[in-house]
């Protein structure tokens, strides 16, 4: 182990936008997309460089760069939750939610990357471990895809041991049973299934699917109505199936965000994304807030960067979402991103932080965006 001696400083913080094209046409109930930006951070203290990343638009990079990159250099790495509240005040007049919150998380992912390289220590342990691993499930199903796309993608995971996949749902309410079907038979019988609806539904078309989905082993409903429209997931959640959860958090960016959502009683499962809820020090306040209300917290999206915290969290930890998208980029474009073995993934103790490189020459020919301070 590395010993500290108080004079580590940021000396430089590099930010950069890459914009990948999806492997197909993809869409949720509500929304449609063909690439994915990745909006990679990079905070070097002497020959160390620590990463942090989010999934946003290109202006979050820009954003990053103009507003918290100058807060960061020069300061000890070591102070991380001073910056993190001062990149939050600084951000109060620009718009705390969407891309500040987007453009903070990355950032203080980036340090905390950094922190325990200076360590020479992988990040669980300078977080502190509570799990060796973290369950999955396989998270994909889109609404473009063919029923011989849905199967081969949801098939396969079950195949590969992963106990639960999730499919998107609500783009053509007319036909989402029949995918549901579609999906079952492909996964068998002892697979946990997962519909999202985005938020697609009203209210009573809600609760009249989370019946009929019932009847097909759907355990998991993550947004059936709007994530904003807290009486009606407490709707939703009240009159639902027993033995299936509503879940929902995903846009959640602020800790406050999270507290109205778990006081209105909103959630079975709550989700949290360091990539979007302030980083690593947002997911653990997410994670403090689900153990005070005695509910689960689940991780939503970009796995290799979820890993060390969802193996630290001491609440009571469901899973981390396995996405198609997310885990395509970062095999491609991260060494060191964990592939599932028998439905979990292990963060690796020989590779300090988040156990991840940036491959910059794989990258490049994806780069839109680029500034350095």
């Amino acid at each position: 182990m590395s010993v500290r001696d108080g004079s580590a400083a940021v000396n430089r913080v590099a930010v950069s936008a890459y914009s990948i094209p999806t492997d197909a046409p993809e869409a949720d109930g509500t929304y449609e997309w063909d690439r994915t930006v990745l909006v990679l951070v990079e905070a070097a203290a002497g020959a160390l460089t620590g990463i942090g990343y989010t999934y946003a638009d290109a202006a979050t990079a820009r954003f990053a760069s103009d507003h918290l990159a100058p807060l960061a250099t020069g300061r000890d790495p070591f102070d991380g939750p001073a910056l993190w509240a001062e990149m939050n005040r600084h951000v109060r007049n620009l718009g705390r939610s969407g891309v500040a919150a987007t453009a903070v998380s990355a950032v203080d992912v980036a340090l905390w990357d950094l922190k325990a390289k200076l360590l020479d220590q992988p990040l669980f342990k300078l977080l502190g471990l509570a799990r060796a691993a973290a369950p999955i499930y396989g998270s994909g199903g889109f609404t473009t895809y063919s029923d011989k796309q849905l199967r081969d993608q949801l098939g396969g995971w079950a195949r590969q041991g992963i106990a639960r996949v999730k499919m998107k749902v609500g783009t053509h309410p007319e036909d989402d049973l029949r995918r549901s079907e579609v999906a079952r038979d492909a996964i068998g019988p002892g697979a946990e299934l997962f519909v999202d609806a985005n938020g697609a539904y009203s209210r009573k078309q809600a609760l009249a699917f989370a019946e009929r989905y019932a009847a097909l082993g759907v355990t998991w409903f993550e947004e059936p109505v709007s994530s904003d429209d807290l009486d009606g997931l407490r709707l939703i959640r009240d009159r639902g199936p027993a033995g299936m959860d509503v879940a929902a958090g995903e846009y959640g960016y602020q800790p406050l965000d999270f507290r109205r959502m778990l006081e209105a009683g909103a959630v079975d499962v709550l989700q949290s994304d360091a990539t979007r809820c302030g980083g690593i020090t947002g997911f653990l306040k997410a994670a403090d807030l689900c153990e005070a209300f005695g509910l689960p917290l689940s991780a939503h999206c970009a796995p290799a960067l979820h890993l060390h915290p969802c193996c630290a969290v001491t609440a009571d930890f469901r899973h981390l979402e396995y996405f198609h998208d997310h885990a395509l980029i970062e095999a491609m474009l991260f060494d060191g991103a964990g592939v599932p073995v028998n439905g979990v993934l292990r963060p690796d103790p020989t590779r300090p932080g988040l156990g991840l490189e940036f491959k910059h020459k794989d990258a490049e020919r994806f780069r839109v965006w680029a500034g350095d301070h």
